[in-house]
């Protein structure tokens, strides 16, 4: 036997694609039968009728406090400190907005050394 069966590039393919999916097919059923035949799965217990439980009264509604529209003069005195640290006058602000269900602080956090745009 000096030479090989076949030199077909497709049948040999077919013959490892063969053995590849029956060695697959093998070790579903052995998983399945180790499922089956498992000593540390936990026995089940005779099922027992429980009293039903009384039904819990529905949760008191959660009362909103009233927000104060604005922002407080101390946030805007610490606003416009900040911005002065930066070389910039007061009378330069024109409007300080707050920002509401924005992840911009999140952002900056992820990325520390990209700066955040309008």
């Amino acid at each position: 036997m000096d030479q090989p069966v076949t030199t077909n590039p497709f049948v040999i393919m077919l013959i490892n694609m063969t053995v590849v999916f029956i060695v697959l097919i093998s070790l579903s059923f052995l998983i399945r039968l180790i499922h089956v035949v498992d000593p540390t799965k936990p026995k089940e217990e005779a099922k027992t009728v429980e009293a039903p439980q009384p039904i819990a009264p529905p949760p008191a509604p959660v009362v909103e406090e009233p927000v104060e529209e604005g922002i407080p003069s101390e946030v805007i005195a610490v606003i416009c400190a900040a911005i002065g640290a930066y070389g910039y006058s007061a009378g330069q602000i024109h409007a300080i907005h707050p920002i509401h269900n924005n992840h911009a602080w999140e952002h900056s956090v992820t990325y520390p050394n990209k700066r955040l745009s309008h």
